[in-house]
Formats: C-alpha cells, structure tokens, sequence
C-alpha cells in the first residue's frame, strides 16, 4: 500500500501532570497513592517519605511493617503494593497504595523511582505521590522524565494498545509555585516522548516526505521558521552527498530546516546548529545488510528524529541563543539506479567522496548538511547527532553513546549536560593518526576507510567543519533498547534530545567556546 494511503493508528499520550500542596492521601479521586521509601543508614530499616504516617493511620496499617514483611530495603526498582479494597474514610477511589524505592536520590533514582511507577500503574486513571517531595527542585525534573518515558508505548494493532499509561499523575506535598519546574519537565520528557515516536515509526509510512510534514506541523506548532530542499533543489544546489544516497528511492530524499529563535534575540544572539541524520531506512544500498541487520534500520532516523524533538522544545526550556535544525533526509535502497561502490560524488561546497562502501551513507548526508551550515549560517557552534557506526556499538554496548569534539569546552558541556539528563555520552579522540586511512586515490576522501570505525567516520565528518567549535554524536550503540528498563522502552531510543536540551537549555551553553 503507498505510504500516502498509510495512516498511523491513535497513539497514546504521556501522562498529564499536576502540583498539589496536599500530602497524596488528600488529593481526592486517586486510584493510587505512591511514598517513597528510603534506604536506612548503617543497615537500619528503611524509612517512609512525606504523607505515610497520615495514611497508614487513616487506612490502620503499618505501612513500616509491611516493608519489613516484604524485605524491602528502598533500593531503586523496589515496589511493595499494599490493595485498599474499601478505599478510605477521605477518597472512596483510593485502591492501592505503592511503596516505590528511591536508593540514593540522584537524579538517576528519581528518573528511575518515576519509570517504575509508571510501569505499576498502568492502565489507571490517576495516581498521587511525594516521591519528589523529599528533594523538590532537583527531583522534579528526573521524576517526571522517568515516568513519561517509562509510560512510552507504539502500537500498530488492528485493536486498541495493550496497555496505556496512566492518565494523571499528581505531585503532592509541593508548592504551586514549583509550576515553571513542572513544565520544563514536562517539556524534556515530551522532546524524549517524540523522538522516541519517530523512531519507532514503521518505514512503509516514514520517508523523507513523512519527515518533511512532520517537521511542518512542528514549526507551526511552534513558530518556528520552516524550509525543505525536494530532489530537484538539492541537486540543483549541489547536495550531491543526499542526492546520490537517495536516488535509488521510490520516495526522494529531502533536506529540512526549522529555525528559532528566543524571545529577545538581537543580531548579536550567537547561532547554533544541529544536524540530524534522517535515514529513514537503510537497506545498505548495494552494499547490503544481513536481513537480520535491516530489521531496525527504521531507526537509521534517529539523529533527524532527535533534531526535530529538540526544535520542538526549545522554547519551552528558555533556550537563550538562535537554534537552526537541519534534517538531511533519504532512504538508502536498492535499485537500477543505486550509488555505487567506486561512485565518487561531489558534497555541497565542492569537496569529493569516493563511495567504496554504500552503507556508510550517514556520513555522506551530514557531510552536505555540515557544509550547507558552516557556509551559509554561519553558526557560532555546530552539532550533528546520528546513528552512524556499529562500531560505536561494539565499543560501549548499548547503554551509553559516543561524542567527539574539536573544543574541549564545548565538549564538557555537552558531556556534563548528556549526564544530567540521562542520556550518557563517552568522549572519543579526533586521532590524527588515522586522518590518512582517508586516503582515495580519485577523491578527496574514501567514505569507508575501516576502523577504528567511530573514529574514522568522525574524522570524515571534521572536513566539512573547518574551524567552527563542532561536536558529533554518534549514538548508534544507543539507537535501540535490547529490552525495558526503567525509562527505556523495548525498541528504538530516540536518544539525544533530552542531553541537547539540556545543553542549549542551559543560562549561557556557549560560555567559553571557541
């Protein structure tokens, strides 16, 4: 069926979040109240957190002692479920109560305590907890984040999803005045909520034209200005890089642009750019996969999917500085007219590429999207994101992502912001001594020099830079979740966004660049 007669079933939603200053057992018409349990010191019982001494005296349950009877000790990932089948004298609704483990209370404890909860209650209409009420300000964020992405489910079944999540979810014990807090939040969760959805949808209906009306609907979403390059302008504009990968194609390869920019912007506001990989599928072109290779390349997207997530939200986390999202987009298929090893293409600015390899073809569209953004924007700070190379995998498995810089500052803000967010990146070195594996004899560069692969595809990718601050996030070791875990979700990642919002959400996130 063409993908214009395609179209993706109802989805479900995140939860809906709200602030009460009310302990959890007060907020009338929860299904479920969820404390906090503490790890105690030196080997003590653990403890409770804001509002358990009130309800296990309203409900006449020692809420200690079923702990003790569970053996819980408030490590993360710990929850003890206590039924409340006649409700209670205050909330009639009430049906459970969730002791949730809350470990040490780093960020990653509350993303995690929120995932868990999330999982728990499924399928509910609405819960109350304090678990971020014991650390406010630095819970909040990390809480939230954890139970959106934990609550992330993709269906394309003929009937309603197996489950959805839970529909409200109330943060008790807080002040109102937390509120700005809260939608932060809620915005670096809905940035991970959608890049994950991008990535997960199938590419029968995702191609560079999909990408592209995405992209449209986000700009007017947003006021954000929008651009796209079809087929006939990026060749006429010498995007041989995107034309060539997607020539074999039913559907053309795109190049999509959103701009932003903050509120106050002056001429002197500095500009970043963000480059996304959009391959929307990756057969490999003649330099095929392995079919048990393929059967994720749906997610050869999710650099471009990170980009338009992170466009997305910018306002919504203060961005202070001018944000330009560029999506090089196309599908790498085979056909009569497919790129060829020995083809040798010319990028946008002129330099030249000989193909030896057609599935190293991310590096042949951000190297045109690289370019097109050193020479035309101009940008103070240029990063690009993709799921570019199995070695990146084979290097640091499938929990944390890889990134090179050509700034040391630059590369400690991204990294610090990566591990707040939860979205952890490892640094690798732009090694010179392997800048001469780049070597062709007809073209400037061969697209596939061999290993260290990471390494040699960035070196590839710095080309097309020249002296811009420049960072590169190869997350192809992150692009899919073997299976759930706190806020990860079986299947593909979208990570990145929430570690670039971080970054550019930050008061001053090119303080000391360059």
């Amino acid at each position: 069926m063409p993908a214009s007669q395609l179209h993706l079933p109802s989805q479900v939603s995140p939860p809906d979040f709200a602030l009460s200053t009310a302990l959890p057992h007060g907020v009338a018409g929860v299904e479920v109240v969820a404390l906090p349990v503490l790890p105690g010191e030196d080997g003590a019982p653990p403890l409770l957190g804001p509002g358990a001494a009130d309800l296990g005296d309203l409900l006449g349950v020692d809420l200690l002692g079923v702990l003790d009877v569970a053996d819980a000790t408030g490590e993360v990932g710990e929850v003890t479920a206590v039924p409340v089948p006649l409700g209670s004298t205050d909330n009639a609704d009430l049906e459970l109560v969730l002791l949730v483990g809350v470990g040490q209370q780093r960020p990653q404890d509350f993303r995690r305590a929120g995932a868990v909860l999330a999982r728990a209650t499924r399928d509910r209409a609405s819960v109350a907890t304090t678990i971020p009420a014991i650390a406010a300000d630095d819970a909040i964020t990390p809480f939230v984040v954890g139970t959106m992405l934990g609550s992330f489910g993709f269906h394309w079944r003929s009937g309603p999803p197996e489950h959805r999540p839970v529909a409200r979810v109330v943060l008790a014990d807080l002040p109102a005045d937390l509120a700005p807090v809260l939608a932060r939040a809620v915005a670096l969760g809905g940035a991970g909520w959608r890049s994950r959805m991008l990535a997960t949808v199938p590419s029968n209906l995702k191609n560079p034209a999909w990408l592209a009306e995405q992209a449209r609907a986000i700009a007017d979403e947003h006021g954000l200005g929008y651009d796209v390059w079809d087929e006939r302008r990026l060749a006429d504009e010498g995007f041989g890089g995107i034309v060539a990968v997607g020539q074999a194609s039913a559907t053309p390869p795109r190049m999509i642009r959103l701009d932003y920019a903050p509120a106050k912007a002056t001429r002197r506001t500095p500009t970043v750019v963000i480059v996304g990989k959009g391959i929307t599928f990756d057969s490999g072109g003649l330099s095929i996969k392995p079919g048990e290779a393929m059967v994720n390349m749906k997610r050869d997207m999710t650099g471009g999917a990170v980009v338009l997530a992170t466009m997305a939200a910018l306002a919504a986390v203060g961005c202070p500085v001018r944000v330009v999202g560029l999506v090089t987009a196309a599908e790498n298929a085979v056909s009569g007219n497919a790129l060829r090893p020995g083809d040798v293409i010319r990028h946008y600015g002129g330099r030249t590429s000989e193909v030896t390899n057609t599935d190293a073809e991310g590096r042949l569209v951000l190297a045109d999207g690289l370019a097109y953004a050193v020479s035309e924007i101009k940008p103070d700070v240029v990063v690009d994101v993709a799921t570019l190379t199995g070695a990146m995998k084979v290097a640091l498995g499938q929990q944390v992502g890889g990134y090179f810089a050509n700034d040391d500052t630059l590369a400690a803000l991204v990294g610090a912001a990566a591990e707040l967010a939860g979205e952890p990146l490892w640094r690798f070195p732009l090694s010179e001594s392997y800048e001469a594996k780049l070597a062709s004899t007809v073209a400037d560069a061969d697209n596939a020099p061999g290993g260290p692969g990471a390494i040699t595809a960035a070196l590839f990718l710095q080309h097309f830079v020249g002296e811009t601050p420049w960072a590169h996030l190869d997350v192809a070791s992150v692009g899919d979740a073997p299976e759930e875990s706190y806020e990860w979700t079986k299947g593909p990642t979208g990570f990145g966004s929430r570690a670039l919002l971080e970054w550019l959400g930050s008061p001053e996130p090119l303080k000391g660049i360059g």
